[in-house]
């Protein structure tokens, strides 16, 4: 059995914050400058320029990629040897987003309760966690900062086994379309197929998580992220102003599902596609 202090736990998770707002994953950042290669539209690729530029000096000064510094998800493989002592691991997750929200000067953008009094908790807590157990007595920290702006135009579609693989298609392209430019494209888009519609939405988040370069290693998922991804290009939705880069990536993850069912999430982050991880 391998303890852990969950101060540890804290100082990690502060780190990944301010990581993930100032530092755009190289996937990401290469995937930027060859959407810019190949942009047909000349205001496209003005946009993408500056996209580019921007990411660039956020990486250079430490600085913030976007004013929306998102909510904060934390996915956790947790070792089943592992031992936590020192305090509560929840507890330790939130007090290392505070800690990198106020630290890092990044935006506070968290309700206490969303309805009827929306009052800031003014340190971006608490995060979304994930938990899962898994052999070992390692612990994987994957934080992700999603923004709004994309998160507001995300969606499930509850579909039926006879609508089969054009109706995912159409399901995702729908919701993509019904975005347009509103979610800050190039977007990254996380699909989840299969579970139930509550899965269905956890995988699509999990696989924003992955390289904006990996592909599904099942090769009919493979082949259907690099169509659903041609199609979106297809639109002209564009880097928000119009043209051929509308997607960087679609990147499907999926689960088992009832005989019934053919649940369809799909998740969109906006070219600032942040996320960090740590192994402890």
């Amino acid at each position: 059995m391998r303890e852990i202090q969950v101060s540890t736990i804290t100082e990690a998770v502060k780190k990944l914050c301010m990581d993930a707002a100032y530092y755009l994953p190289n996937d990401v950042y290469e995937s930027l400058k060859a959407g810019r290669e190949t942009e047909e539209s000349p205001v496209g690729a003005v946009v993408l320029d500056q996209i580019i530029k921007n990411a660039e000096i956020a990486k250079d000064e430490d600085r913030p990629i976007c004013q929306d510094t998102g909510m904060t998800i934390v996915f956790l493989e947790v070792g089943q040897d592992v031992h936590f002592v020192g305090g509560d691991l929840k507890e330790a997750i939130n007090a290392g987003v505070a800690a990198g929200y106020i630290d890092g000067y990044l935006r506070k953008s968290v309700v206490a309760e969303p309805l009827f009094n929306r009052k800031n908790t003014q340190n971006n807590t608490p995060a979304i966690i994930y938990t899962e157990i898994v052999p070992g007595d390692k612990i994987k920290i994957d934080v992700e900062l999603k923004g709004f702006g994309s998160e507001n135009k995300s969606g499930v579609k509850m579909l039926v086994p006879a609508d089969g693989v054009q109706g995912v298609k159409d399901a995702v392209l729908e919701i993509v379309k019904k975005a347009g430019p509103n979610p800050c494209p190039p977007m990254v888009v996380g699909v989840g197929i299969g579970g139930t519609m509550d899965q269905a939405a956890l995988l699509s988040k999990k696989a924003l998580l992955r390289s904006t370069t990996e592909r599904n290693p099942m090769p009919e998922y493979a082949q259907l992220e690099a169509e659903i991804c041609e199609n979106i290009n297809k639109t002209g939705i564009g880097a928000q102003l119009g043209g051929s880069t509308t997607a960087l990536a679609v990147s499907i993850e999926w689960g088992p599902t009832h005989i019934a069912g053919l649940p369809v999430a799909v998740t969109i982050c906006c070219h600032a596609a942040r996320h960090a991880e740590v192994v402890l």
